[in-house]
């Protein structure tokens, strides 16, 4: 029996654009909580790349690799060898993503390669429980904590600014005066997806759901003003957020920082399970 062609192995090994769309839903079906962020752009404009923002990355077949590489390089799927290839590829073209998030299993093998081409990173979060939760807080839940209207944007961006800046260290303000961050949360505002308190007109506490795909919706920008802190508004608060999640339907997510104790305390009151572990690489 002779040999395959030589021009067939090496089209098993390269990278391409993923087009098929039912096999990119199947992939991302089969980890709903875990795949949000780009179940999300999915469902909303399909897997074209133009639509999508990046490009969804596959190495032979979807259900066996898969790869969203766009302001964020997220891994959705492989082994080392496929991790090895999305990441020598992300290393092919000039770097456009600000940070490579996901599964820890997937995430800081591809971190171990492109660091050598990329660069120490800005902050690397190895450990991050992916935490869901499926029915109704089992705490109390702040009914003073709701949608923010869009005439609220402006006394919302304060709190928002205040809490990117305590998060991830860097004012999403730079760069473009802060045009693209207002753009950004007027967005959410506008899909009903920013929450808050607010008291004397100032926000005291804020969420957000940063992606909500058919199945989860998956909260982030947790924050409470300071001067509020330790009187229980972020539990209560954090749940009213997640009853309104499961109430339409999803499950409710988010991840966090192993080390925040308080934040993961909080997290078990309400009811999350942790269902996974995340890790973050944050870049310049």
């Amino acid at each position: 029996m002779s040999a395959p062609p030589i021009f067939r192995l090496v089209d098993e090994r390269r990278v391409s654009v993923a087009r098929d769309a039912a096999a990119v839903l199947q992939v991302l079906d089969e980890d709903p909580v875990g795949s949000c962020m780009v179940a999300s752009r999915v469902a909303e404009f399909g897997v074209e790349p133009g639509a999508i923002g990046g490009e969804l990355w596959t190495r032979r077949r979807i259900t066996e690799s898969l790869c969203y590489a766009g302001p964020n390089l997220i891994p959705l799927r492989g082994s080392l060898d496929d991790l090895k290839a999305f990441s020598d590829k992300a290393m092919s073209v000039p770097r456009r993503c600000s940070s490579l998030v996901g599964h820890a299993q997937l995430v800081l093998p591809m971190w171990q390669r492109l660091e050598s081409v990329w660069g120490t990173a800005r902050d690397v979060r190895e450990q991050q429980p992916l935490l869901a939760l499926t029915a109704m807080p089992q705490c109390p839940i702040d009914p003073a904590v709701r949608p923010v209207r869009m005439e609220e944007l402006d006394a919302y961006l304060v709190a928002a600014i205040d809490m990117f800046i305590g998060e991830v260290g860097v004012d999403p303000r730079l760069g473009d005066g802060g045009r693209g961050y207002r753009r950004r949360i007027a967005g959410l505002i506008a899909a009903g997806r920013a929450w808050a308190r607010f008291e004397r007109g100032e926000v005291v506490f804020k969420a957000e759901i940063g992606s909500q795909s058919p199945a989860v919706g998956q909260i982030q920008g947790v924050w409470v003003r300071p001067d509020w802190r330790g009187h229980g508004l972020g539990t209560a608060g954090t749940a009213a957020l997640a009853a309104a999640v499961v109430a339409s339907g999803r499950v409710a997510s988010l991840y966090v920082n192993d080390y925040n104790t308080v934040a993961r305390a909080t997290y078990a009151r309400i009811g999350f399970d942790q269902v996974g572990v995340f890790a973050t690489v944050l870049m310049d």
